[in-house]
Order: C-alpha cells, then structure tokens, then sequence
C-alpha cells in the first residue's frame, strides 16, 4: 500500500485514503513503529462523506482511536487538498469531535477548532491547580513559570487518573509555550494542537493573553491561535515528508 507521510509542527503522522470504515487498529501499531514501521505520532485515514469532503479515522501509534488532534487536522486538510478530495483551499471534514473547516494556502494551514468544553477549574494535584478542557480530547491544563523541567512520571500519574492528555505551559511576552503528555503514544511528543489550544484557552479565560498569539511546543516551531466571535483558529506549516509504498 502507498502511504504520505506528514510532520505538523512536530507530529509526524501517516495518511492514506480508503474507500470504506473498518478497525485499522493493528495496521496503525504496525506502521507508527518507529524502528519496524514508517514511524509516527497516529494514522489518519480518508473515507468517502456524503454530505463533507470527507471523514476521518484517526489513530494514535498504539493503536487506540481519537476523537480529534490539532496538528493532524492541518496535515489532512492539505493532504485533501494536494489529491483533489477537498476542491480549492478550503477542506471541510468530520472527526469524532465535530466538523473541521480549513483553509491551505501553500503549505501554510489554519483550521478552525471545535468549541472547547471546561470540565473542570479547580483540580489539585501536587500543589498546582490544573484545569481539566476537552479541545476535541481531554487536557489537563497548569501554568508554571519555567516549564524547562518536565516531570513524565508525574505526568503519567496524572494520564492515568484523569485519562487526559498533560500539558504545561508558560506565558512570555504574549507568547505561549507548551509542553505536552499525550495519551495515546504514552510520551512526551514534540507538539500538541488541541493541547496548545487547551492551554490557550485557559489563558485567554483568564485574562493573561490577547486574542491573537504565537505558541511555541517543545519542537520550536511557530503556530498562530487566534480567537474570534467565538471561534478558536490554529494555524501554521505543515510539511510533506515522504510517499512511500509499505508492504504490510
């Protein structure tokens, strides 16, 4: 089978299309493996919608299903776009979480997230109070003001007991820096779209950051977040790796 391979600001992901729904679970622990696989974050695949561009199936590199993930949003939406499923620069697609609208420009991608939901404000755990937001999927929320040290057993703990993604973060001239656990690879991953997002929303609830920011995860790479009559939007480059033909 032919597979592309996409980075989004760190994520690495494989997308392919396929003409119906089925369990792709041991296909996607198969080729996320980074030494006997292609090697990345989660597999995404492309099936046919009435009434959308498309649907997707999106799975993390164990296998397990998720409803939504930032980054990936992006790399499909131009992977849509470069195979002429999606017409123009526009792509409109349905996740777990909800319908995603994005708009390509190059390989510059902005999408539209889902409307955040806060579940929880007042969470206390190891002497910092986490806000617990689901952005498409769960993230636990806390501000520090170094953010250098990550602490991934602590981190685990807390995936486990609240069954969430965990994100730390740090604000800096009006910019936002992000560290995140993600549930799903069990890791500390270079970056996190709905975790950013999660993390913005606190802040910007807060008081603490404008509508309009830069957010850099641990990869370094720039995103833009822009908040806008209700509308959260995430955008920045994505990069097509590699097509490749696997034998399965």
């Amino acid at each position: 089978m032919t597979v592309t391979k996409y980075n989004a600001s760190g994520n690495d992901f494989i997308i392919f299309h396929a003409e119906e729904k089925q369990d792709r679970s041991d296909l996607a622990i198969k080729l996320c493996h980074r030494h006997s696989g292609v090697g990345a974050d989660g597999m995404v695949v492309l099936i046919p919608h009435e009434k959308y561009d498309f649907e997707w199936e999106f799975y993390n590199s164990d296998g397990s299903i998720a409803s939504m993930c930032g980054n990936a949003s992006r790399a499909v939406a131009h992977y849509a776009h470069e195979k002429g499923i999606s017409i123009g620069n526009e792509s409109i697609f349905l996740t777990g979480a909800g319908v995603i609208h994005a708009t390509i420009n190059g390989d510059y991608v902005v999408s539209d997230m889902v409307p955040p939901k806060i579940i929880d404000k007042q969470i206390i755990e190891h002497n910092e109070t986490w806000w617990l937001i689901d952005t498409g999927v769960p993230h636990l929320v806390t501000f520090r003001d170094d953010i250098t040290s990550f602490d991934l057993t602590q981190a685990r703990e807390l995936r486990e007991k609240y069954n969430a993604n965990v994100n730390i973060a740090t604000i800096k001239d009006d910019k936002l820096f992000v560290r995140t656990y993600e549930r799903g690879v069990e890791d500390e991953t270079l970056a996190c779209g709905t975790g950013m997002v999660a993390c913005f929303v606190r802040a910007h609830m807060q008081g603490d950051l404008s509508s309009q920011i830069q957010v850099f995860p641990k990869s370094g790479e720039e995103i833009y977040i822009n908040y806008n009559d209700g509308i959260y939007s995430f955008g920045g480059r994505v990069t097509k790796v590699f097509v490749a033909e696997v034998f399965i």
